[in-house]
């Protein structure tokens, strides 16, 4: 029945039972669902003999301690685990372990107050005066509520008697007997009218129950210590003052408390890896500078001047999606993260395509011109380049709108197994970690990386045939070479590091910067170094290219020679004399055609017709490569 009652006050004032178990005499099984279920306040009823097997049982299943509170009877004897000690199956000192920190619940036998009680006395010299009346006699802890049970008994008769005088005359308290239920209302009216201070305390009854004073002690360093009461008349808790001893940092949680811990990019790295980024900008801002101070330079006007600015930009929107992948949860809103998925994805995309769109339409421009073999002429504008990248750009719009409307990303929340507080507070930490993620991640991506990566076999297949038309050729090839490789370890690696934001974000950042970076290095500053060193070296790296190949052929060639015999050797020599003279008149003539092709693509719409000699020089190219492959 106390439990019930217990139990129905407890649901009133909102607070909830996790679990109720009983046991007549294993309680281990019990305390253990009660772990299961992580009970970490228990209300315990239980006499002393139970208590010591409850309490080797939380000692064995470390249900004690700074996360756990155990309240239980405070009534028990003095001492009362020395009594039955030997009938559990643990050590004393592990009882005492998991029994330290316990709060004991008990009526207050009598008064703390220095008052006079109805009777003209203190409780303390009741006291006084009922010890020395019983002598060595058996004591009661309810001898205060016994004496004070009279002086109610006496008061509820007095009252009793004055409402019998002043309102019937004729019937009297003598006149009671136990079917007289008019008498019987009277005197419970009489007795829920008491009202005086005793012994034991304020004595005050509601619905015929006794409201007295509650004393709560603690079992600290192997005694019990009381550390406060409640006064049910007044409804007031009293604690006295550090007298709780709670063996963690703060009283224990009625459950595991579970805190999400957002997992975030570090802004030390944050700020280095924008500093790279922002140098590298700047880097690319004065490379844009540098191609128009110089567009009408030979040796840029050669190399596209308007691709070159493509490039610069698509390198400068790569840069700029670095800090985009950089904000999370900690710097931006839930909203604004999922906003920033579809920015930094279409920028990076975009300034992909721009800077390898702008390589690819320069490399098959000078590929169509100079295997142009029947030397028709091959005006190629730059407009014509534009609409090029401009297509590559509408193809990646295309990718990107549908990826959007059909699948677009969204914030996803991957939550981690939880972790011990560092700081040890009696909480456990979940970690928690933002993506960008939709339905078919993996479709869309390969989509996207099928279409990047056929861009840049393109842009590596002519380079590798334009190589001859000039050395900066070769540094295209190495920049789609370089970016190539780095792409697909940064994707590998960015992909088994997603559960490390700062490891992800960095390797994804210097993947970012060095591909930017590597790519405009070796488009600019080749020309830099050239035009500042030899401006009009522009058309000897071909000529000494075609040079240092026909050594080496020629090398090639009299080394086999030295197999044939001593009858073929000088008709041999007079052949190669021949060939060599006749590919240095090609070299030259070669330096003509470049100047003829330029003239063609700067100003066709003034050129409209070519020079005599020039047909001349072209007839006679023809003529002599024909005579050197028959040879």
């Amino acid at each position: 029945q106390v439990r019930n009652d217990l139990t129905g006050v407890l649901y009133g004032e909102d607070i909830e039972i996790s679990d109720t178990e009983s046991f007549s005499n294993d309680p281990c099984t019990s305390v253990k669902k009660l772990k299961g279920n992580d009970v970490r306040i228990i209300l315990g009823q239980f006499d002393e003999e139970m208590a010591v097997k409850v309490f080797c049982c939380a000692y064995d299943e470390e249900m004690y301690g700074s996360k756990y509170q155990w309240i239980i009877p405070g009534w028990y004897e003095n001492l009362w685990w020395e009594s039955w000690i030997n009938s559990s199956q643990c050590l004393s000192k592990n009882l005492l372990a998991a029994m330290e920190g316990y709060i004991g619940v008990d009526f207050e036998p009598l008064s703390t107050k220095v008052l006079k009680t109805i009777s003209g006395r203190t409780p303390q010299q009741y006291e006084k005066e009922y010890n020395a009346k019983r002598a060595d006699g058996q004591s009661s802890k309810f001898h205060g509520y016994a004496y004070d049970g009279i002086w109610v008994i006496a008061k509820t008769l007095q009252r009793a008697m004055k409402y019998l005088n002043a309102t019937n005359k004729h019937q009297k308290i003598e006149d009671f007997n136990y079917t007289n239920h008019r008498l019987g209302k009277i005197f419970l009216d009489a007795m829920n009218e008491t009202n005086f201070f005793g012994v034991t305390g304020q004595v005050v009854f509601r619905n015929g129950e006794r409201m007295g004073t509650i004393k709560f002690t603690q079992f600290q360093e192997r005694k019990e210590v009381k550390v406060g009461e409640y006064n049910a008349v007044a409804d007031t808790l009293e604690i006295i003052n550090n007298s709780i001893r709670f063996q963690g940092l703060e009283p224990p949680k009625d459950k595991t408390i579970i805190q999400e811990e957002l997992r975030k990019i570090s802004l030390p790295l944050y700020s280095i890896l924008s500093a790279l980024t922002i140098l590298g900008m700047i880097m690319a801002s004065a490379f844009l500078f540098f191609n128009i101070k110089n567009r009408n330079q030979k040796l840029i006007k050669m190399s596209s001047p308007y691709m070159n600015n493509l490039i610069i930009l698509g390198g400068m929107l790569s840069y700029a999606s670095i800090f985009l992948f950089g904000l999370d949860g900690s710097f931006v809103s839930k909203k604004t993260f999922e906003t920033l998925c579809t920015v930094r994805t279409w920028i990076l995309t975009v300034g992909y395509t721009t800077a390898f769109g702008a390589m690819f339409a320069k490399t098959w421009r000078v590929h169509a011109i100079f295997k142009n073999v029947k030397m028709k002429k091959k005006i190629i504008k730059d407009q014509k380049l534009l609409v090029i990248v401009g297509g590559m750009l509408l193809i990646d719009l295309c990718i990107l709108i549908c990826w959007q409307v059909v699948d677009p990303l969204r914030r996803t929340v991957e939550k981690y197994n939880m972790e011990p507080d560092p700081a040890g507070r009696d909480i456990s930490i979940r970690p928690i970690l933002e993506h960008c993620e939709n339905t078919h991640m993996t479709i869309w991506l390969g989509i996207v990386y099928a279409y990047k990566g056929l861009l840049m076999v393109s842009i590596a297949g002519f380079a590798k045939h334009c190589f001859q038309a000039s050395i900066y050729f070769k540094y295209i090839g190495m920049s789609v070479y370089n970016v190539g490789i780095m792409c697909i370890i940064g994707a590998a690696v960015s992909f088994l590091t997603r559960d490390q934001p700062n490891v992800q974000f960095c390797i994804v950042a210097l993947v970012i910067i060095f591909c930017s970076t590597i790519t405009l290095c070796l488009v600019f500053v080749p020309k830099l170094i050239t035009l500042r060193t030899n401006p009009d070296a522009a058309t000897q790296n071909r000529r000494f290219q075609f040079t240092q190949n026909q050594k080496k052929e020629d090398s090639k060639t009299s080394t086999s020679v030295t197999s044939v015999n001593q009858a073929s050797t000088s008709r041999l020599e007079g052949l190669q004399s021949e060939n060599h003279r006749l590919r240095m008149k090609i070299t030259e003539l070669d330096k003509d055609l470049e100047e003829v092709t330029m003239q063609l693509q700067d100003t066709p719409e003034k050129t409209t017709y070519i020079k005599q000699n020039h047909y001349q020089d072209l007839n006679d190219i023809l003529s002599i490569r024909n005579f050197t492959d028959s040879k």
